[in-house]
């Protein structure tokens, strides 16, 4: 079985990364003396190769990162790779949700897309990433009590009118952006 650092330092994440991979790839823990990685550039791309290219670096092992934005089209595309700060630095995803909420305050066009990009960075410098999205629509008020996030206020347009809070990890990890990235890194590697 593949041996891969995970890269991200968000326990939500890893979880359902590890699920993800389950059975294909063993996931090693991101070490605890390594730093936090500054995600300072201008794509998902970009960020997830900086924390996956840190992780490699750090020890010596292929390192798989993500990083995942979430699009809104009435903001022009915000909060987009700013999603997990969208409040500001240090805001809980409680904050980033309800500073979305009020955004979209009395706005029609909800439409929205999750998007995730996956990385694997290799010692030898070589890399591969893939992504996923997920279209959908900001709902109105918060809804269901599972997952993390943007989750309850994102109702997918395959769920069936459930938000990612109202599935279960099956039903969220089968149409979600970060399922349908880590699928496709799945197929990718197996082609390698």
């Amino acid at each position: 079985m593949m041996q891969l650092v995970c890269a991200s330092a968000n326990p939500d994440k890893v979880v359902e990364i590890q699920q993800l991979l389950a059975g294909v790839v063993e996931l090693l823990p991101r070490p605890a003396g390594v730093p936090d990685v500054v995600e300072d550039a201008d794509s998902l791309v970009g960020n997830a190769r900086l924390k996956a290219a840190a992780l490699c670096a750090a020890t010596g092992l292929p390192a798989v990162a993500d990083d995942t934005g979430l699009e809104v089209d009435a903001l022009g595309g915000a909060p987009g790779i700013h999603a997990a700060r969208y409040a500001g630095d240090g805001s809980s995803y409680a904050d980033n949700r309800r500073k979305l909420l009020s955004e979209l305050a009395g706005v029609d066009d909800r439409r929205a897309a999750f998007k995730t990009v996956a990385i694997v960075v290799w010692p030898d410098g070589s890399e591969l990433h893939v992504e996923g999205v997920c279209p959908g629509v900001i709902t109105t008020v918060e809804r269901g009590a599972v997952g993390f996030g943007y989750d309850s206020v994102f109702q997918p347009d395959e769920g069936g009118g459930a938000t990612f809070a109202e599935m279960d990890a099956a039903a969220k990890h089968a149409i979600s952006h970060r399922g349908r990235a880590f699928r496709a890194l799945l197929s990718e590697l197996e082609r390698r």
